[in-house]
């Protein structure tokens, strides 16, 4: 830059050749203030700021454009994001969803194309970050899903224990309306409390848990309703954690749990039935087949309670970071569609409570115990892994309180002989 220009005070820095390409993207108004590696800043004052440590976080965005760019620059290390990342999030989805209808024309891309080159920006895609998802085999085989749930679920029941409540529930909580001062743990029980009293469990009842996770309603129904519980997962870390618990406990003569699919369950006859949030993992196709199974293994007249998430528009997987990152082949559909794959297999649907505002205070407790304990979390799974459980329950909790996804208990159940219940 020559010294009259400098004297103009025009601007100089990384940052300010990209502040214009973001404002394009977003009717000149973007929803964050950049802070490039050189440490440059331009954009918005009284906005969230995204802090690029190197040229790495634009080459993600480049090379893969959209969420998934953006996550690897995140998870990364690339892209960082200064104070409140639910807010950031908020900020760029609401942008995004007001000006995503008018994209830049050809001068503001050939505008872009400048800018990148300007700063170096262009170059060989960076590796993917460690943690992305590499599936192999056919979607939805006993083989690949039980890949899938180890992806996620088996990061270590160290992980597990940091993150989550004394119940070890890893699912959506439930406050009831008169106890505004109940913590995540007496959520966690009453959703358990909740979920046991719409199976109708007895002493003596025969409950199967379908995708039993570390075991909290197996062993809530057991130790405080008297059910015995056969539970199974496709998680050898949750299988080992649910049989050292039932050793600790003695429930062995209530409790058997095993390492198995859902499709080679061979018993039935089960008074209920419970699939808590393990049905988003069953698949597209395969979900008519699984309410069927479902229905086969109870006794006429028993029942079932499924716990599930729900979404529609473009992204029935969650979107490109959960798909990749998270829960690989998840699929979830509208409610509607659920209860009436529930009600095609024969299963009379009895009722249907929302949950999604409940998540949202579910996910905001996990992800604020995730930033007390950050550095612990760091030195069990290292600064991406971390990374990575930072923007997914950060952005979970968006989701949610945004009603882009929704979570809704569906009971249902067998008709007995000519209709009835018994």
């Amino acid at each position: 830059m020559s010294a009259p220009a400098a004297r103009r005070g025009r601007p100089r820095g990384v940052a300010h050749f990209l502040a214009p390409v973001l404002a394009a993207f977003f009717d000149g108004r973007p929803p964050v203030r950049l802070r490039a590696w050189d440490g440059s800043e331009a954009g918005p004052a009284d906005a969230p700021v995204a802090v690029l440590r190197d040229r790495d976080a634009l080459r993600y965005a480049v090379t893969r454009p959209g969420e998934l760019g953006l996550a690897r620059a995140y998870v990364s290390g690339a892209l960082d994001v200064e104070g409140d990342l639910t807010d950031a999030l908020r900020r760029v989805g609401a942008a995004v969803r007001r000006h995503g209808a008018s994209p830049p024309g050809p001068g503001e891309w050939a505008g872009a194309a400048r800018a990148l080159l300007a700063v170096g920006a262009v170059g060989a895609p960076p590796p993917r970050p460690r943690g992305e998802a590499r599936l192999r085999g056919r979607t939805h085989s006993r083989e690949r899903d039980a890949a899938a749930i180890s992806h996620h679920y088996d990061a270590g029941n160290a992980v597990y224990s940091l993150l989550l409540d004394e119940t070890m529930a890893y699912s959506c909580a439930y406050w009831p309306d008169d106890d505004p001062h109940a913590t995540l743990a007496d959520a966690q029980r009453a959703k358990l409390d909740l979920v046991c009293r719409e199976l109708g469990l007895r002493e003596g009842a025969r409950l199967l848990d379908v995708g039993c996770g570390w075991g909290s309603l197996t062993l809530h129904a057991a130790r405080r309703f008297g059910a015995h519980v056969t539970a199974v997962t496709l998680s050898a870390a949750q299988r080992d954690h649910v049989a050292a618990r039932v050793r600790d406990e003695g429930l062995h003569d209530r409790v058997e749990v095993g390492l198995r699919h859902y499709r080679d369950i061979d018993r039935g006859g089960f008074d209920a039935v419970a699939a808590i949030e393990m049905g988003e993992h069953v698949g597209r196709d395969e979900y008519a087949p699984f309410a069927r199974r479902l229905r086969s293994l109870l006794r006429p007249g028993g029942r079932l309670l499924v716990q599930q998430m729900s979404r529609g528009g473009d992204h029935p997987g969650g979107g490109p970071f959960i798909e990749r990152y998270i829960a690989p082949d998840m699929y979830m559909r509208p409610l509607g569609e659920t209860v009436g794959l529930i009600e095609d297999a024969g299963l009379e649907v009895t009722g249907v409570r929302s949950m999604r505002e409940h998540y949202v205070r579910t996910a905001r407790a996990w992800s604020a115990e995730l930033e007390r304990r950050y550095d612990d979390l760091v030195a069990l799974v290292g600064e991406e892994a971390a990374r990575t459980w930072r923007l997914y329950l950060a952005g979970g909790a968006l989701a949610f309180e945004e009603g882009r996804m929704g979570v809704h208990q569906i009971s249902a159940r067998r008709s007995g002989p000519g209709g009835g219940t018994a």
